[in-house]
């Protein structure tokens, strides 16, 4: 079970993502969780699935160590689900928007999904 100090909720979520800290967003994950990625080159009947603690810290720890900036815009929680809202800027002034539902297991994240636009 996660501490009190690890345990996933809109606050730490903010913290780890605003401070592009892909370790801590990695320890959120159950081992076995699947993290969805639905946008532009992944449409709703095929989407991205990265499946495993593993391979979801090498998707964080890429976009972790991107120049860019993440802002936690708006949040929701109800009983094991949280979802947000999130602002990203590359430093040329490319944007990128992405809706978030998470669902937890047992303290950690079990499912994700995401569905992110960006400039073209």
């Amino acid at each position: 079970m996660l501490q009190t100090k690890d345990a996933v909720n809109s606050t730490s979520i903010k913290k780890a993502i605003e401070g592009r800290d892909g370790a801590m967003l990695s320890g959120f994950y159950a081992d076995d969780a699947v993290v969805r990625v639905i946008d532009r080159n992944n449409p709703p009947s095929k989407p991205r699935e990265i499946r495993g603690k593993a391979s979801i810290t090498t998707f964080w720890d890429d976009i972790c160590g991107r120049a860019m900036s993440h802002k936690i815009e708006s949040s929701v929680t109800e009983g094991d689900r949280l979802a947000f809202t999130e602002n990203c800027a590359y430093p040329d002034g490319t944007k990128v928007y992405c809706a978030t539902v998470v669902e937890l297991k047992n303290g950690r994240i079990a499912r994700q999904t995401v569905v992110q636009a960006w400039d073209e």
